[in-house]
């Protein structure tokens, strides 16, 4: 009985502690979007925010650019690109970089010395 006890524990244990320690991975891709009102910014914040994998959404009336921070272990920027011209708001990628490449070249630009352009 204390060995059935005993594998319930452990497996309970793993089921519920694996999400937890699963390392999200962020990516973050800035799209031009034809935008030309607070309306228009409601209903991508209102649909965008919604699909798998989102997890911020920045908008910029200015510019007419949406940045998407999402996880690239649910979703990716085709899926992102249809889900934009669903609510018929098409979208082109503008500029594409994830987090981790950021870092790299920071620690790049400080074992070489050259000063970072952030």
């Amino acid at each position: 009985m204390k060995k059935y006890l005993l594998l319930f524990v452990c497996i309970l244990y793993s089921v519920l502690c694996t999400p937890l320690f699963a390392k999200a991975n962020k990516q973050v891709v800035v799209l031009s979007v034809d935008i030309h009102c607070q309306g228009c910014i409601d209903k991508i914040m209102k649909n965008i925010a919604f699909e798998k994998g989102v997890k911020d959404i920045v908008c910029d009336l200015d510019t007419k650019t949406v940045t998407v921070t999402y996880d690239a272990n649910k979703t990716d920027v085709p899926t992102l690109l249809k889900a934009f011209e669903k609510i018929k708001k098409p979208a082109t990628v503008k500029e594409q970089e994830s987090q981790e490449t950021r870092g790299k070249s920071n620690e790049t630009d400080a074992n070489t010395g050259a000063s970072t352009p952030y």
